[in-house]
Protein backbone atom coordinates (compact mmCIF):
# COMPACT_ATOMS: atom_id res chain seq x y z
CA UNK A 1 0.00 0.00 0.00
CA UNK A 2 1.42 3.59 -0.18
CA UNK A 3 2.20 5.41 2.54
CA UNK A 4 2.44 9.31 3.22
CA UNK A 5 6.36 9.77 2.38
CA UNK A 6 5.28 8.70 -1.55
CA UNK A 7 7.34 5.08 -1.20
CA UNK A 8 5.55 2.07 -1.90
CA UNK A 9 5.78 0.43 1.53
CA UNK A 10 6.09 -3.45 0.06
CA UNK A 11 9.19 -2.64 -2.63
CA UNK A 12 10.73 0.38 -1.91
CA UNK A 13 9.48 1.81 -5.22
CA UNK A 14 8.51 5.11 -5.59
CA UNK A 15 4.50 5.75 -5.43
CA UNK A 16 3.23 6.99 -8.87
CA UNK A 17 3.18 10.92 -9.75
CA UNK A 18 0.09 12.60 -8.28
CA UNK A 19 -1.25 14.75 -10.88
CA UNK A 20 -3.71 17.36 -11.46
CA UNK A 21 -5.33 18.19 -14.57
CA UNK A 22 -7.23 21.06 -15.27
CA UNK A 23 -7.92 23.79 -18.13
CA UNK A 24 -11.03 25.78 -19.47
CA UNK A 25 -14.90 25.33 -20.36
CA UNK A 26 -14.67 23.67 -23.53
CA UNK A 27 -10.62 22.74 -23.29
CA UNK A 28 -11.12 18.95 -23.44
CA UNK A 29 -9.94 17.79 -19.95
CA UNK A 30 -12.36 15.28 -20.60
CA UNK A 31 -10.88 14.34 -23.33
CA UNK A 32 -7.69 14.40 -22.06
CA UNK A 33 -8.57 12.56 -18.81
CA UNK A 34 -9.51 9.47 -20.89
CA UNK A 35 -6.76 9.33 -23.29
CA UNK A 36 -4.42 9.49 -20.13
CA UNK A 37 -6.68 6.62 -18.91
CA UNK A 38 -5.67 4.36 -22.47
CA UNK A 39 -2.02 5.83 -21.81
CA UNK A 40 -1.22 3.76 -18.32
CA UNK A 41 -2.27 6.31 -15.42
CA UNK A 42 -5.25 5.71 -13.53
CA UNK A 43 -7.74 8.89 -13.37
CA UNK A 44 -10.19 10.63 -11.69
CA UNK A 45 -12.85 13.13 -12.16
CA UNK A 46 -13.43 14.80 -9.28
CA UNK A 47 -16.98 16.49 -10.88
CA UNK A 48 -18.19 12.52 -11.36
CA UNK A 49 -17.20 12.86 -7.07
CA UNK A 50 -19.45 15.26 -6.97
CA UNK A 51 -22.41 14.13 -8.78
CA UNK A 52 -22.12 10.84 -6.97
CA UNK A 53 -21.92 12.63 -3.77
CA UNK A 54 -25.39 14.31 -4.45
CA UNK A 55 -26.91 10.79 -4.74
CA UNK A 56 -25.56 10.14 -0.74
CA UNK A 57 -28.83 10.45 1.09
CA UNK A 58 -27.30 12.00 4.11
CA UNK A 59 -25.46 14.94 1.53
CA UNK A 60 -29.12 15.10 -0.14
CA UNK A 61 -30.28 16.14 3.31
CA UNK A 62 -28.18 18.51 4.36
CA UNK A 63 -27.99 20.42 1.06
CA UNK A 64 -32.24 20.27 1.20
CA UNK A 65 -31.69 21.55 5.20
CA UNK A 66 -29.44 24.38 4.25
CA UNK A 67 -31.28 25.44 0.70
CA UNK A 68 -34.69 24.26 0.83
CA UNK A 69 -36.46 22.17 -0.81
CA UNK A 70 -36.72 23.95 -4.08
CA UNK A 71 -33.10 22.92 -4.84
CA UNK A 72 -34.82 18.87 -4.98
CA UNK A 73 -36.83 17.09 -7.41
CA UNK A 74 -38.17 13.82 -6.83
CA UNK A 75 -36.39 13.84 -3.41
CA UNK A 76 -33.01 13.96 -5.51
CA UNK A 77 -30.88 17.15 -5.94
CA UNK A 78 -31.55 18.72 -9.02
CA UNK A 79 -28.37 20.16 -10.15
CA UNK A 80 -29.34 22.76 -12.42
CA UNK A 81 -31.67 24.15 -9.62
CA UNK A 82 -29.10 24.26 -7.35
CA UNK A 83 -26.89 25.98 -9.51
CA UNK A 84 -28.94 28.25 -10.04
CA UNK A 85 -29.12 29.17 -6.18
CA UNK A 86 -25.43 29.02 -5.33
CA UNK A 87 -23.81 30.61 -8.52
CA UNK A 88 -25.16 33.99 -8.02
CA UNK A 89 -24.66 34.15 -4.36
CA UNK A 90 -20.86 33.72 -3.42
CA UNK A 91 -22.51 32.70 0.25
CA UNK A 92 -24.44 30.41 -1.15
CA UNK A 93 -21.53 29.04 -2.81
CA UNK A 94 -19.25 28.50 0.02
CA UNK A 95 -21.69 26.88 1.99
CA UNK A 96 -22.22 24.04 -0.58
CA UNK A 97 -18.52 23.87 -0.79
CA UNK A 98 -18.24 23.51 3.04
CA UNK A 99 -20.79 20.58 2.44
CA UNK A 100 -19.13 18.64 -0.75
CA UNK A 101 -15.21 19.79 -0.05
CA UNK A 102 -14.45 17.53 2.57
CA UNK A 103 -15.99 14.62 1.42
CA UNK A 104 -14.66 15.16 -1.83
CA UNK A 105 -11.05 15.53 -0.42
CA UNK A 106 -12.05 11.88 1.28
CA UNK A 107 -13.20 10.26 -1.36
CA UNK A 108 -9.64 11.39 -3.60
CA UNK A 109 -7.84 10.23 -0.54
CA UNK A 110 -9.25 6.67 -0.79
CA UNK A 111 -9.11 6.66 -4.37
CA UNK A 112 -5.67 7.15 -4.18
CA UNK A 113 -4.57 4.76 -1.87
CA UNK A 114 -6.12 1.94 -3.48
CA UNK A 115 -4.88 3.14 -7.21
CA UNK A 116 -0.94 3.44 -5.83
CA UNK A 117 -1.29 0.16 -4.26
CA UNK A 118 -2.28 -1.73 -7.76
CA UNK A 119 -0.22 -4.15 -9.27
CA UNK A 120 1.53 -3.25 -11.73
CA UNK A 121 1.59 0.61 -10.48
CA UNK A 122 0.12 2.96 -12.66
CA UNK A 123 1.93 5.49 -14.42
CA UNK A 124 0.37 8.25 -12.80
CA UNK A 125 -2.57 9.21 -10.72
CA UNK A 126 -4.38 11.69 -12.29
CA UNK A 127 -7.40 13.68 -10.75
CA UNK A 128 -9.31 16.42 -12.98
CA UNK A 129 -9.83 19.54 -11.32
CA UNK A 130 -11.85 22.08 -12.84
CA UNK A 131 -11.01 25.21 -10.51
CA UNK A 132 -7.87 23.75 -9.22
CA UNK A 133 -5.74 26.75 -9.40
CA UNK A 134 -8.56 28.81 -8.48
CA UNK A 135 -9.07 26.65 -5.07
CA UNK A 136 -5.33 26.84 -4.50
CA UNK A 137 -5.18 23.40 -4.69
CA UNK A 138 -2.19 22.82 -6.80
CA UNK A 139 0.14 22.73 -3.80
CA UNK A 140 -1.28 19.28 -3.50
CA UNK A 141 -0.13 17.48 -6.44
CA UNK A 142 2.99 16.44 -7.71
CA UNK A 143 2.64 18.20 -10.99
CA UNK A 144 -0.06 19.76 -12.73
CA UNK A 145 -1.26 20.00 -16.20
CA UNK A 146 -3.54 22.21 -18.46
CA UNK A 147 -5.03 22.17 -21.60
CA UNK A 148 -6.11 24.99 -23.39
CA UNK A 149 -7.25 25.48 -26.91
CA UNK A 150 -8.39 28.49 -29.19
CA UNK A 151 -11.59 30.19 -28.20
CA UNK A 152 -12.96 29.61 -31.33
CA UNK A 153 -12.62 25.65 -30.86
CA UNK A 154 -13.61 26.26 -27.27
CA UNK A 155 -17.23 28.22 -28.47
CA UNK A 156 -17.94 25.36 -30.87
CA UNK A 157 -18.03 22.63 -28.21
CA UNK A 158 -19.77 24.46 -26.23
CA UNK A 159 -22.71 25.09 -28.32
CA UNK A 160 -26.15 23.46 -27.32
CA UNK A 161 -24.95 23.80 -23.74
CA UNK A 162 -26.87 26.44 -21.10
CA UNK A 163 -24.87 29.53 -22.28
CA UNK A 164 -26.60 31.32 -18.59
CA UNK A 165 -24.20 28.77 -16.31
CA UNK A 166 -21.30 29.01 -18.90
CA UNK A 167 -20.96 32.16 -18.51
CA UNK A 168 -21.60 32.41 -14.27
CA UNK A 169 -19.08 29.39 -14.67
CA UNK A 170 -16.82 30.92 -16.84
CA UNK A 171 -16.16 34.20 -14.50
CA UNK A 172 -15.40 31.94 -11.81
CA UNK A 173 -12.22 30.51 -13.63
CA UNK A 174 -9.29 31.94 -13.95
CA UNK A 175 -8.03 32.92 -17.92
CA UNK A 176 -6.35 30.34 -20.37
CA UNK A 177 -3.13 31.77 -20.39
CA UNK A 178 -2.90 31.90 -15.98
CA UNK A 179 -3.93 28.77 -16.07
CA UNK A 180 -0.79 27.83 -18.92
CA UNK A 181 1.28 29.81 -16.92
CA UNK A 182 0.86 28.08 -13.57
CA UNK A 183 0.76 25.03 -15.08
CA UNK A 184 3.77 22.29 -14.60
CA UNK A 185 3.17 20.85 -18.07
CA UNK A 186 0.32 22.85 -21.08
CA UNK A 187 -0.99 20.66 -23.82
CA UNK A 188 -2.95 22.04 -26.31
CA UNK A 189 -6.44 20.41 -27.85
CA UNK A 190 -6.99 22.48 -30.49
CA UNK A 191 -5.87 19.43 -33.65
CA UNK A 192 -6.04 15.67 -33.49
CA UNK A 193 -7.30 13.34 -31.02
CA UNK A 194 -3.91 11.85 -32.24
CA UNK A 195 -1.66 15.34 -31.81
CA UNK A 196 -3.35 14.72 -28.02
CA UNK A 197 -2.49 11.75 -27.25
CA UNK A 198 1.12 12.58 -28.48
CA UNK A 199 1.51 15.16 -26.02
CA UNK A 200 0.14 13.38 -23.21
CA UNK A 201 2.41 10.21 -24.18
CA UNK A 202 5.50 12.85 -24.17
CA UNK A 203 4.07 14.35 -20.84
CA UNK A 204 3.47 11.34 -18.92
CA UNK A 205 7.13 10.26 -20.36
CA UNK A 206 8.80 13.67 -18.35
CA UNK A 207 6.53 13.37 -15.61
CA UNK A 208 8.17 10.53 -13.24
CA UNK A 209 11.20 12.51 -12.11
CA UNK A 210 9.16 15.33 -12.08
CA UNK A 211 9.32 17.46 -8.48
CA UNK A 212 6.20 18.89 -6.81
CA UNK A 213 5.48 22.62 -7.15
CA UNK A 214 5.21 23.71 -3.99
Amino acid sequence: MARADGQRADRGEQAPPFVGLTGGLGAGKTTALALLRELGAATLSSDEVVHELLEQPEVVAEIAERFGERVLADGRVDRGRLAETVFADPEARRALEQILWPRVGAEVAAWRARAAAQQPPPRALVVEVPLLFEAGMEGAFDATIAVVADDSVRSERLVGRDQRALAERDRRQLPQHEKAARATFTVRNDGTIEQLRAQLSAVLATIAPCKARR
